[in-house]
């Protein structure tokens, strides 16, 4: 079996072509300057909309299972505001059984192309019904069709037999609007800690961790 192509580390020459490029993009050290974590990460949000191809929001959930191993998947965020970060999904799926079981939760995102990254970590609770309904009925009719037709994370026999649920479905609700299931919801990370980790050339990075004291945050600067 061929071994994977694994990139080497930058060559020194390659450090010095990026420098000044990744200096532009990340040498502003006005950050270390912010007292709290969620207006800078709703700037660098805004600056990912900006260069990332595909899905500025994703972010990789890590959740507990019922044996205490890490799970993990990636989600969208939906919502950010001063309360946490927002996502929705099913109630029934691995992700909604663990979060009833273990309300707490970890967030990684990672905009390669501002070779960027903030992680959270934090307890979760979920949104209120009318939250849930405003956000679903801002879904294509397709996508909550959808809802409706999946068993999420269930055994599946074949594309076939989720096609057949989705026209199903579809023919239920012909004519008529489609409400949210009552298995579909949202959930809330109140973020405790929430890290920016930025790149600098020759991996001296920056790391800057905020961590929740009641109603304030403690910014520590932390080595790469």
């Amino acid at each position: 079996m061929t071994a994977p192509v694994i990139p080497p580390s930058p060559s020194r020459e390659e450090y010095a072509r990026d420098y000044a490029a990744a200096l532009a993009a990340n040498g502003d050290e006005s950050l270390f300057d912010r007292t709290e974590p969620i207006g800078p990460f709703i700037e660098w949000l805004a600056e990912a909309r900006a260069h990332e191809v595909n899905d500025s929001n994703a972010m990789t959930l890590s959740t507990v299972d019922a044996d205490g191993m890490p799970d993990a998947r990636i989600v969208l965020l939906k919502d950010v505001d001063a309360r946490g970060f927002t996502f929705y999904s099913n109630r029934e799926s691995a992700k909604g059984v663990e979060l009833a079981a273990r309300p707490v939760a970890a967030l990684t995102f990672h905009w390669k192309s501002l070779r960027r990254q903030v992680r959270v970590r934090g307890s979760v609770e979920p949104v209120t019904p009318q939250e849930a309904d405003d956000y679903f009925a801002s879904r294509a009719r397709e996508s909550r069709i959808g809802a409706w037709a999946s068993d999420q994370s269930r055994p599946l026999d074949d594309r076939q037999t989720l096609e057949a649920a989705v026209a199903r479905e579809t023919a239920r609700f012909e004519d008529l609007d489609v409400p949210r299931p009552e298995r579909w919801s949202g959930w809330r990370v109140t973020p405790h800690v929430v890290e920016f980790w930025r790149d600098r050339p020759f991996r001296l990075h920056d790391r800057l961790r905020f961590t929740r004291d009641g109603d304030a945050w403690l910014r520590q600067r932390l080595w790469p």
